[in-house]
């Protein structure tokens, strides 16, 4: 699990749904705080132009969460009238754009043309490409700020420097642990691993963390010591943390004033709460080890399938998990309406992670629908899920222990109803969209206020 951010599968699938409709993201399915755009207005005197801000995230697709969540932003901040901007790298399966001309050539690590593998090398750790294309960008389009997603090797940080030399602030947002992490997850052998947290990368080379390969490790490595010597990270003018742990996890790296913690969002405006209730319980997301789908299953077949459950994804372990689990109900890859539809009908969702979850979009979408949440006690998820109050807690690859949290849930349903309903008012009231496009709208202006050029103020 060297590279979870590269290919993401479904693990926000719940986020995702709303965005089949591509860039425009079906505006009329969208209800931001009007107050917001009042306040926007009203902050924008006759003599100042809006701010133009520069997204940048490998994928301009819904690869993944970090993609639902940029996309999520852009649109709010349309409609907060600032002018936004789109930087990523080429490929079949993107939005339109009308900054593709700036956007970088697709990259396939998977060449074996011996030449190929090293010219990728280098680019994987610093892409001279993405630098200049990002660096024409921002002089052509006058960026007043660049916000960074998921930029890890087609893009790489490289394109922060170029930003810095370009004197406009730079905000990322950590959709995992990468800055303190090579292999994103600060986990090797199943356990957390916090080695390379203070900046000394050596455990990874000696641990083998990237699959137990000395060749993708020695490249990982590299890339790591490269943005540690050119102090790519420390040009970042804000790092959000869409959780405390997150945030906790980064501080003594990074620094304590340069990290902001801001929860991912939901648009509950869109969703109305469902009275379906089919009496199953669902899995939504990638299926691999470190989801914990597989302690799922266990528990489904310990218990000799006396319950209902619907497992909706795709990933590495499918086709092994579908013949030893025929128990279950495989629905493969969901989208749009059949996703939807699957969500609404569901008793439950649950969550079984094995590794530190940051701020899973499916937890907030179940949430959103008034579903309770049964969920791993790891990472930022105890954040959102409250047990006892809108869902309940297990410990993690507990297989016993998990089981007893569905068969007691799935037994009572008016226990379903009333922690159905406060996970709703909880996403409504603490992490509604408004609520972080507001947090971030105010970001990017105490960025800007001391960078913008006289002439976009006026003066």
């Amino acid at each position: 699990m060297s590279e979870p951010s590269i290919d993401r599968g479904i693990d926000a699938m719940a986020g995702l749904a709303r965005h089949h409709a591509g860039p425009r993201l079906a505006s009329s399915a969208r209800h931001p705080d009007p107050t917001a755009g009042t306040q926007m207005k009203a902050a924008t005197s006759p003599k100042q132009s809006a701010l133009k801000i520069l997204f940048a995230n490998k994928f301009f697709f819904l690869n993944g969460g970090s993609e639902a969540v940029m996309f999520d932003e852009m649109q709010l901040m349309r409609k907060y009238e600032l002018d936004v901007i789109e930087f990523s790298m080429h490929d079949p399966r993107n939005f339109p754009s009308k900054y593709e001309s700036y956007f970088v050539s697709q990259k396939d690590y998977r060449s074996n043309s011996r030449a190929s593998q090293v010219r990728s090398a280098l680019s994987f750790i610093r892409s001279r490409e993405a630098v200049k294309q990002i660096t024409n960008l921002i002089r052509d389009e006058k960026a007043d700020l660049l916000h960074c997603h998921n930029i890890y090797h087609q893009l790489t940080p490289s394109i922060i420097n170029a930003a810095a030399r370009q004197k406009i602030p730079v905000v990322l947002t950590l959709h995992d642990f990468k800055p303190v992490c090579p292999v994103y997850s600060q986990l090797w052998n199943g356990k957390v691993c916090t080695k390379c947290a203070e900046g000394s990368f050596e455990a990874l080379l000696m641990q083998r963390c990237a699959d137990g390969s000395i060749g993708r490790s020695a490249l990982l490595w590299a890339e790591a010591r490269y943005h540690a010597a050119a102090r790519s990270y420390q040009r970042v003018d804000k790092f959000i943390a869409p959780s405390r742990l997150m945030q906790d996890a980064v501080v003594g790296r990074l620094g304590k004033d340069k990290v902001i913690h801001i929860p991912n969002g939901v648009d509950t405006s869109r969703i109305e709460v469902s009275e379906l209730d089919e009496g199953y319980a669902l899995y939504l997301g990638r299926l691999s080890q470190e989801k914990g789908v597989e302690t799922l299953l266990r528990a489904h077949a310990a218990d000799n399938a006396a319950w209902r459950l619907v497992v909706a994804g795709s990933g590495p372990l499918l086709e092994d998990l579908r013949s030893r689990f025929p128990l279950a109900e495989f629905t493969g890859y969901l989208t749009g309406t059949a996703l939807e539809t699957t969500l609404r009908k569901a008793s439950v969702v649950v969550v079984p992670s094995e590794w530190r979850e940051n701020c899973p979009l499916s937890v907030l979408e179940a949430m959103a629908h008034a579903k309770p949440v049964i969920a791993a006690r790891t990472g930022g998820i105890p954040e959102l899920v409250r047990d006892g109050e809108t869902g309940l807690l297990f410990e993690s690859k507990d297989v016993q222990q998990l089981s007893s949290c569905i068969r007691l849930l799935l037994g009572d349903s008016d226990l379903r109803r009333r922690l159905g309903r406060q996970a709703r008012r909880i996403a409504e009231t603490e992490y509604s969209l408004e609520r972080h496009g507001a947090a971030l709208l105010s970001l990017y202006r105490s960025l800007t206020a001391n960078t913008r050029s006289p002439s976009k103020i006026g003066l």
